[in-house]
């Protein structure tokens, strides 16, 4: 009996009006919508803008030029504000994270003006995603018909694409770029009226604005002025590139849900980014410079990788050039302070394995200059700061659908196999990919941030056990089977409940019982 089709229709119904209605509401932004005609924003930047009598004043301050701060940076300027970035190096990163952006984070870099910057880095298109699990495979694609050619996932060197965005910024007349190491927010009065930096020379100096964007990164040094959140390190990334390495599915991702779960994605025509996730709760991270990382490797990690990437993993070992990464979550719980603001990984973190933080962070850089557009000043910092608190309830529809399901893959998926209950939940969430179609694709669509809802992910996470108990009971229900059952519908909602929880429910799913969620530009 096939039990995958019988409750493939038994729980379709869950799904199927909360992602049609989600799939029609996203499919109508489509390509990017401006806010304001291309006149207004003429006008706007003729008003804000530097003019050759400028007085050196700042409408912003921007500490860190990574991800965020690079496309705030061009996305502010652009629209005429006159930016400051303060970054503590401006020579090009090397990171092991930060290399995959989803085809949803492509919309926003399109909406940002930015997409010409993952052009001339060798990045490379992705199409959608294999998960491997236990000698079995499963191709997802990406929904990507109903939106214009070109769109799709990238995937690239983290510090080419950062490079590539900061140059642009910079070529802005009103954007000004400098190095130096931020030490502390200077504030008066309970208001944030800048920085106090270290300059490149050593030279210790100040800097004001109206507004100061503090995009720092997920180690912030300045966090804890502007938000109650707390950095979780959930597990160690292990990376090096495989080279001359064909992946069996070209233009896809790989995640292998292995007891060791790792990542294979192209990051260059004739490179592939392998990444080991380390639980560091359990593990004890080896040593590179002794030759233990390479020997666990081999004898842990090696066996399972699937077979045909496990030559190229093994002799890629050989070569060295292996790294690590901290990998962290954390929830966005900002502290509102007048003449500050937190974006980026400074204010909002989650697990890589889903590879969703750009999307999050270019989401959230457009959302803060469409916010911003209405303003021709900042001088009011008090009515900003109360203006802006709709930020965090606006960005959640994006936010809360990325983090959420990179939560769950963290909690089902890094579980330790001893948890009898879990080691079955990481082989049901593995069937219901398998099924594809509104269930495994629907899942994808999320993760990809075309189709961003939280209400389909609670949909979802419905059907999963529903579906859970259907595979545990079926063919023959027994004793054993009945109690695997029992056990699965008593952790599933505690896990989702735990994940989702983070986000706030009140902001998620009420937002309109919110203040801040009615509040308009401030006039003055």
């Amino acid at each position: 009996m096939d039990y995958t089709s019988i409750f493939g229709n038994l729980v379709a119904f869950l799904l199927g009006f909360s992602l049609i209605y989600s799939f029609k509401k996203i499919r109508k932004i489509g390509l990017p919508m401006k806010n304001q005609s291309d006149e207004a924003l003429k006008w706007s930047a003729k008003e804000k803008s530097w003019s050759s009598g400028n007085d050196g004043r700042v409408d912003i301050m921007i500490v860190g030029a990574g991800v965020a701060g690079s496309a705030l940076a061009y996305a502010l300027g652009k629209d005429g504000w006159r930016v400051h970035v303060i970054e503590r190096d401006l020579t090009q990163p090397d990171r092991v994270v930060g290399e995959f952006l989803q085809p949803g984070g492509y919309l926003k870099l399109i909406e940002l003006d930015l997409q010409d910057c993952v052009s001339g880095i060798d990045a490379q298109e992705v199409f959608g995603v294999v998960f491997y699990k236990d000698g079995r495979s499963v191709k997802l694609p990406f929904p990507l018909e109903n939106f214009p050619k070109g769109v799709s996932g990238r995937s690239f060197h983290n510090g080419r694409l950062i490079q590539k965005m900061r140059n642009k910024a910079a070529s802005l007349p009103n954007v000004r770029f400098e190095e130096g190491t931020v030490t502390s927010l200077v504030k008066e009065k309970g208001i944030i009226k800048g920085v106090s930096y270290r300059t490149k020379v050593g030279q210790e100096s100040t800097a004001y604005a109206p507004l100061t964007i503090v995009c720092d990164g997920g180690f912030s040094n300045l966090r804890r002025s502007l938000s109650s959140s707390k950095v979780e390190i959930t597990t160690r990334s292990i990376g090096f590139v495989m080279e001359n390495c064909d992946l069996p599915h070209p233009n896809y991702s790989y995640a292998v849900l292995s007891e060791k779960p790792m990542l294979f994605y192209p990051i260059g025509a004739n490179e592939v980014r392998a990444a080991v996730m380390v639980n560091t709760t359990g593990e004890k991270i080896p040593s590179i410079s002794s030759g233990e990382m390479a020997n666990y490797l081999k004898t842990e990690v090696a066996p399972q990788v699937p077979p045909e990437l496990r030559d190229a993993f093994i002799r890629t070992i050989d070569k060295g050039n292996i790294r690590t990464a901290a990998n962290m979550s954390m929830p966005a719980s900002p502290c509102p302070t007048p003449g500050g603001f937190l974006i980026g990984d400074a204010l909002n973190v989650r697990h890589p394995y889903t590879g969703g933080g750009m999307t999050v962070a270019f989401s959230d850089v457009v959302l803060l200059r469409d916010l911003l557009r209405p303003l021709n000043n900042l001088s009011d910092p008090v009515a900003v700061c109360k203006y802006l608190e709709s930020f965090h309830t606006l960005r959640k529809p994006m936010a809360c659908s990325i983090n959420s399901i990179a939560g769950l893959m963290l909690k089902v998926f890094f579980a330790n196999d001893d948890d009898p209950s879990m080691k079955e939940l990481k082989h049901v969430c593995f069937e219901y990919f398998c099924l594809g179609g509104i269930f495994g694709g629907g899942l994808v669509s999320i993760l990809s941030g075309l189709h961003p809802s939280p209400l389909s992910l609670i949909s979802h996470l419905i059907a999963l056990p529903v579906f859970a108990v259907g595979r545990s009971l079926f063919p023959f229900p027994s004793p054993k089977r009945m109690r695997a059952a029992a056990r699965l519908v008593m952790d599933a909602p505690g896990v989702a409940s735990l994940v989702m929880g983070a986000e706030g429910i009140r902001e998620t799913f009420f937002p309109w019982t919110l203040p801040a969620y009615y509040r308009g530009p401030p006039s003055y």
